[in-house]
């Protein structure tokens, strides 16, 4: 029988090569590794030649390049005849903002008219729908003959745009252009003109308005079937912070699907903790992964790191003070059309206010400071009520917004709107401020000032604060203490900036910082470290021992440096690269890698050796602490990756299968074990240790107990009655154990 809550799931990231077929093949395999459930991504048709499947074109059917829905269903008999459920993952919050998405051509074609006009998140009081698909500017290319008009499309290349019924009367192209519910314009002015909200920055994704009823019962028609028909048996609910009601939504989904678990791709920060009132299972587990990360990493070896990095590279700062020059520069930028029609609604919420005119700048900059102090990605205001969580929360944000202006009356009133929301304008401005807050945090945060504050990387990751890598006995086991056994236990995703491995590679810096301050100025002794800025130098030192031995390293570390140094939007940009910068990197890259791979520095293997240590260590504590591990696709062996698309090539399942490594037969080993476990591991308590001489995790039920322990070289040995499980030691004497003592539950 397939657990309700699993036991573990193994992720899957669809297309690419791999349809419902190909994965079928591979389910006794999988099922081998001893999960409970399938976890796959997105199902549903998307765009043309997508690699991911979040880019959803049309909600109400299954993508035909996966399989359709046979090709679903015959793969969801196969898994359950194997033991195995499905967990989906679902995209409320956007689909393709393209004529490839059925819905919006009709709303292209149709306007306000179209029965599908209300279901995009449109600012129609705007005016047309603002498409910024031309490379040049529309004068330029009308002027060049760029456009065609064929049957009832205005073309352009490949592109086809559907016009409204009855106006291709005309031969005039700038009278029929201006006829038409669209405006085309070119994409430089998108920050500048778009009239549609995105998914963050993409501008590609349109905001779906879930709240309205009828448009969730549009886009979860299928889901909800193939829930009901039992093909699936979770869900998986991604950017649940886009949504203008989260809290509603989830209500809604699961009176629709009761029985049902949900977990939600929720980051939280600090101590937050999910709403009380959201009828979840648990998150998707970012913030167990940022534990095991903090438990692993040493804080007297991070502070040498810190000292040096320091040193050789000048900064002073913290990573708070990274955050808000990033936060500043995204609003500048890529959330500056965001941020143009916050000001707009701020207006509009404080209009009916006696004596309160503010002008666009004074708007413009109180929205700003407001963005600007917000700690976490959102609150959740409704017009039913603000909690006084959240009502904390503004009152903190508001008095941080305040420092440095010289005139906080506009945000303070635009503080009290937010606070207490009296009025439809009000409501829509505080609506859209929680969406932002979010967008702007994970775009700063996480895809900015993550590639520039390049201290510790490994605490530079998704759900992650690089300004606190370690993390204290006392606050590890509070943690502990708040998570249940429907949250998820994540160490890698398509998300990840660094895969499992390749963090526990870097964070053996903190352990070894001497060793890794050996292979930093052997680096900058190198000529291909000339002229390369020592911030970089010493992000590429950690990247190259992320990636050493890896195949095609090089290659994979030229790709990911143009993605970093783009990323961080300092001297080289998407839209405006600078190659000879990004060139550079990589060729002090590739000079590492091939110095390395002929001649091993001491300090290298050093690091390599405890970074092995540590890889195992993380995958004890991911099977041991409270929850259920997640294994993302490839994990289940040696899985050295950066950030996305690098963490997406293709799965080798033979190779995997014929893996006789330590970490393949280990994970193998640990799931059928917490499998047969279940009963132990559901009620038990967990407690961490840290001590000078390593990590151990207990989970305790009664008088059965387990203990995952990491024990550092020259530790004196442990025996504490139980029976070990498992047990290795590394060539430097690092140890990693599991054992086991008490009764067992059958």
């Amino acid at each position: 029988m397939i657990p309700r809550i699993p036991t573990a799931t193994f992720r899957i990231q669809l297309r690419g090569g791999v349809d419902f077929a190909a994965l079928t093949q591979r389910l006794d395999q999988i099922a081998g590794l001893g999960v409970s459930h399938l976890y796959l991504s997105p199902i549903f048709a998307a765009t043309e030649g997508s690699t991911h499947g979040y880019d959803i074109t049309d909600p109400s059917h299954i993508d035909e390049t996966l399989g359709g829905d046979a090709g679903f269903e015959a793969l969801a008999h196969a898994a359950r005849s194997r033991g195995l459920g499905i967990i989906l993952d679902i995209v409320p919050n956007h689909t393709a903002f393209s004529v490839q998405n059925p819905w919006l051509a009709d709303v292209l074609t149709h306007g306000r008219a179209s029965p599908r006009a209300r279901h995009f998140d449109i600012d129609w009081q705007a005016g047309p729908l603002i498409l910024p698909w031309l490379p040049e500017p529309f004068e330029v290319m009308l002027t060049q003959g760029a456009f065609q008009i064929r049957d009832g499309h205005w073309c352009m290349g490949d592109l086809a745009v559907p016009l409204a019924p009855g106006t291709d009367v005309t031969d005039d192209l700038i009278a029929l252009h201006e006829a038409q519910h669209w405006r085309l314009v070119h994409a430089a002015l998108e920050r500048d003109s778009i009239t549609h909200r995105r998914f963050f920055n993409v501008t590609d994704l349109i905001g779906m308005r879930v709240e309205d009823p009828p448009v969730f019962d549009d886009t979860h028609a299928l889901i909800i079937d193939l829930v009901r028909r039992d093909l699936v048996q979770g869900l998986r609910i991604d950017h649940i912070d886009g949504l203008a009601d989260p809290a509603d939504y989830l209500a809604r989904l699961s009176q629709a699907l009761p029985d049902t678990p949900l977990w939600v791709e929720k980051i939280l920060t600090g101590d937050e903790a999910l709403p009380p009132e959201w009828p979840v299972a648990g998150t998707t587990g970012y913030e167990a992964g940022r534990l095991i990360a903090r438990l692993l990493t040493r804080p007297q070896g991070l502070d040498d790191l810190d000292r040096h990095w320091r040193q050789v590279t000048g900064i002073t700062g913290g990573f708070d003070q990274a955050l808000i020059q990033a936060k500043h520069d995204v609003l500048d930028h890529e959330l500056a059309a965001e941020r143009r029609q916050l000001a707009r609604l701020a207006g509009a919420a404080l209009d009916p206010l006696p004596d309160v005119q503010p002008g666009p700048e004074a708007l413009r900059e109180a929205v700003t400071a407001l963005l600007v102090a917000v700690p976490r990605y959102r609150s959740y205001v409704t017009d039913q009520g603000t909690t006084p969580d959240d009502r904390a929360l503004i009152a903190q944000v508001a008095d941080d917004a305040a420092q440095g202006l010289r005139c906080d009356r506009v945000l303070r009133m635009l503080a009290q709107v937010w606070a207490d929301p009296a009025t439809p304008a009000q409501m829509a401005f505080v609506t859209r401020l929680q969406q932002v807050s979010g967008a702007l945090l994970a775009k700063a945060q996480e895809d900015t000032a993550g590639f520039r504050w390049t201290r510790y990387l490994p605490a530079n990751e998704v759900g992650a604060e690089p300004d606190h890598a370690t993390v204290t006995e006392a606050e590890a086991n509070a943690i502990l203490a708040r998570r249940g056994a429907g949250d998820m236990v994540l160490t890698s995703s398509h998300d990840s900036k660094r895969s499992e491995d390749s963090r526990a590679r870097m964070i053996a810096a903190s352990h070894l910082p001497d060793h890794m301050l050996a292979l930093d100025e052997a680096a900058a002794a190198l000529p291909q470290a000339q002229g390369v800025p020592d911030a970089w130098r010493w992000y590429m030192v950690q990247s190259a021992l992320a990636m050493h031995g890896a195949d095609r390293a090089a290659d994979r570390l030229a790709q990911h440096v143009e993605k970093a140094m783009r990323e961080a939007k300092e001297t080289s940009f998407w839209t405006n690269p600078d190659l000879t910068a990004e060139a550079a990197l990589a060729d002090l890259g590739h000079a590492l890698l091939d110095g390395w791979h002929h001649n091993p520095p001491a300090a290298l293997t050093a690091l390599l050796q405890r970074g092995e240590a540590l890889m195992l260590a993380q995958l004890v504590f991911k099977a041991v602490m409270p929850g259920f591990p997640d294994i993302y696709q490839g994990t289940q062996g040696l899985f050295l990756a950066l950030t996305d698309p690098d963490n997406r090539h293709p799965v080798p399942w033979d190779a995997l299968a014929a893996d006789r490594g330590v970490k393949a037969q280990w994970t193998q080993r640990l799931l059928h074990w917490r499998r047969d476990r279940q009963a132990q591991l559901s009620d038990a308590d967990a407690q961490v240790v840290i001590t000078s001489d390593g990590i151990s995790l207990t989970r305790r039920s009664g008088d059965w107990r387990a203990v995952a322990r990491l024990v550092l070289p020259g530790a004196a040995a442990v025996d504490d009655g139980a029976a070990e499980i498992l047990n290795w030691t590394g060539p430097d004497g690092s140890r990693v154990l599991l054992s086991e003592a008490g009764a067992i539950d059958n």
